[in-house]
């Protein structure tokens, strides 16, 4: 029975040391065939590079999802169309460059992979996440073994409606961006796995990634400040998905690996 890792926005450095450091190792303890990344966060907290897309990628990840804070990098615009493992999210203008989907291939079975942005909430531009991927999941769906698709929001309800559209079509819909693994994992009667939001792979004292004080001092006074990448309590967070050989999902767990070789939680 094949076994997918998706893992949660890699936040700047720690979130990149992190899976230097032990995603090897859980990939063979836990006996997983295929791991996807959003790396949205990865270039400082905020966009990422084609160098750090390839060191992610020589860590043990299969693919790279991207997010809101795709063009934070200037020049990127320019690498991502040589990055044939990496997608932008499907629902920007169809001018933008970049891959709107991914075909994993390899292990015995072919893995499809999108994500769309929410709308409710995010200052970037994009078109209707439902149609994009009611769209795309068909277009996908014959051509592939397993679909995976990432709603990349704020809101749990675009999330928690998507996973209900696509119900019986996708193996899982997974939910990113607000950096807080919820507490929602769940397979629908379809088979379709299913949770609003797999938190970050990144340090978790912090705010979303961030030091504290400053994000803090934000919220009180409201005067502008950098919000630097925090760097204590790293954790490589995601969810592990079971399906079957009809691309209907079996199982999905939290997954939670500290940054030290102590024992991988599951939550």
């Amino acid at each position: 029975m094949p076994r997918i890792l998706f893992l949660g926005d890699i936040v700047g450095r720690p979130g990149r040391q992190i899976l230097q450091q032990r995603l090897r190792e859980v990939r063979q303890t836990r006996q997983i065939d295929r791991v996807i990344a959003n790396g949205e966060n990865a270039a400082a907290g905020a966009g990422i590079t084609g160098k750090l897309a390839r060191e992610i990628l020589d860590a043990g990840v299969d693919a790279i999802t991207l997010g809101d804070h795709v063009w934070d990098q200037r020049g990127f615009a320019d690498e991502i169309g040589n990055l044939d493992k990496v997608c932008r999210p499907a629902n920007l203008d169809s001018s933008c460059p970049g891959r709107t989907h991914l075909i994993v291939d390899g292990g015995g079975f072919r893995l499809g992979v999108f994500t769309v942005l929410g709308r409710e909430f995010m200052k970037i531009k994009s078109s209707c996440p439902f149609r994009e991927a009611e769209r795309l999941a068909a277009e996908l769906r014959p051509k592939v073994d397993a679909l995976l698709v990432e709603i990349h929001a704020e809101t749990t309800s675009e999330k928690i409606a998507m996973a209900w559209m696509l119900e019986g079509v996708a193996t899982a819909v997974v939910g990113t961006h607000t950096h807080t693994p919820t507490a929602d994992a769940r397979v629908l009667p379809r088979g379709t796995a299913a949770i609003t939001d797999v938190g970050m792979t990144g340090p978790y004292r912090s705010v979303l990634g961030r030091e504290v004080d400053p994000v803090l001092g934000r919220f009180l006074d409201g005067m502008p400040r950098k919000f630097t990448v925090a760097q204590e309590d790293v954790w490589m967070r995601g969810v592990l998905i079971d399906f079957d050989e009809t691309g209907r999902a079996t199982s999905i767990e939290l997954l939670a690996v500290p940054d030290t070789a102590s024992e991988v939680g599951l939550l």
